[in-house]
């Protein structure tokens, strides 16, 4: 199924996240875990690009092969970080070649060499809402040679704030440019209260933004996890009754913590999700860190393992 299908045929949609693996054990492993989740029948699956492009290749390699070796439909992540135009019209032309149907649209990392950052971050991107304009752009050309769109364009959101933008009320003016300049649906960085995006999504009503916001959702699985998403997801925060039920399980399982906060993680995905589609969420997206056994749990727990879509 076309992505922008998807979001016309359903109330809510299901998507994973997977990042491309190093070597072609990990490549192997993925694909053993995508087996597991291809009965679920997501609505489509995204594939991340490393810091200024770091996984250009593999992120390129992994969407290709998604598309002919699987039925999930994968959305490649694009970066404005080091890119020109014509480098970015390539890879939408790869893409557009190899029958993909959306594209996640993001400002991106700066990568670092030790402390020195990379010296020329910014070519002909400098905002992510350059990049959706400049696939906005492509869609419209492609669509007068086809009479078809080619590419659905996802942005992210961040329901507990931008970590490089404390003005909050310039961070939503920033993600109002980006649906204005053609964006088709926001995916949310993971949080783990739902306040957090409900207040995020009454904000985007209130500027104007009406394109679907998908919840990103992740199961904890163990401290040295949580401290690590913690780093890597500047700003983003556990809840102290998240806390609170990670050392309890702890402490009435200390000969097997691992699985103990496995279980927490669970339960608190699990009840977070069904939350979020009580209050009619557009969409649950799944952060799998390429493993598939936490996703397969949620879903079995909220009823909807056999279902591809809620309608």
């Amino acid at each position: 199924m076309q992505v922008a299908e998807a979001f016309e045929r359903s109330r809510t949609t299901f998507s994973f996240e997977f990042f491309p693996p190093k070597d072609e054990s990990g490549f192997a492993s993925l694909f053993d875990s995508i087996k597991e989740l291809e009965s679920l029948r997501p609505s489509f699956v995204s594939v991340t690009y490393g810091a200024g492009g770091s996984t250009r290749e593999r992120t390129h390699d992994l969407v290709v092969r998604l598309k002919k070796d699987s039925p999930l439909e994968p959305i490649p992540h694009l970066t404005c970080v080091g890119h020109t135009r014509d480098e970015i019209r390539g890879v939408l032309d790869q893409y557009a070649q190899a029958g993909i149907s959306g594209i996640m649209a993001l400002r991106g990392d700066v990568p670092t060499n030790g402390n020195t950052e990379m010296v020329e971050p910014w070519k002909d991107f400098k905002f992510a809402a350059d990049l959706v304009s400049f696939v906005r752009a492509f869609n419209d050309e492609h669509s007068r040679a086809t009479d078809r769109k080619q590419f659905a364009i996802g942005v992210a959101g961040y329901p507990e704030g931008h970590p490089a933008m404390p003005n909050r009320m310039r961070e939503m003016d920033l993600l109002k440019a980006k649906v204005d300049a053609g964006a088709d649906f926001i995916v949310t960085q993971m949080f783990f209260d739902n306040r957090d995006f409900y207040d995020f999504r009454d904000r985007c009503r209130l500027a104007g933004i009406k394109v679907p916001i998908l919840a990103g959702v992740m199961p904890v699985s163990s401290v040295a996890g949580m401290e690590r998403m913690a780093e890597l997801a500047a700003g983003m925060r556990y809840p102290a009754a998240l806390l609170r039920s990670v050392q309890r399980a702890i402490s009435a399982s200390p000969r097997d913590t691992a699985a103990a906060i496995r279980r927490v993680g669970i339960h608190w995905a699990t009840e977070q999700s069904r939350d979020l589609l009580d209050h009619d969420v557009a969409g649950l997206h799944f952060y799998t860190l390429n493993k598939s056994t936490a996703t397969r749990e949620v879903y079995r727990n909220l009823g909807v393992e056999n279902s591809q879509l809620i309608s």
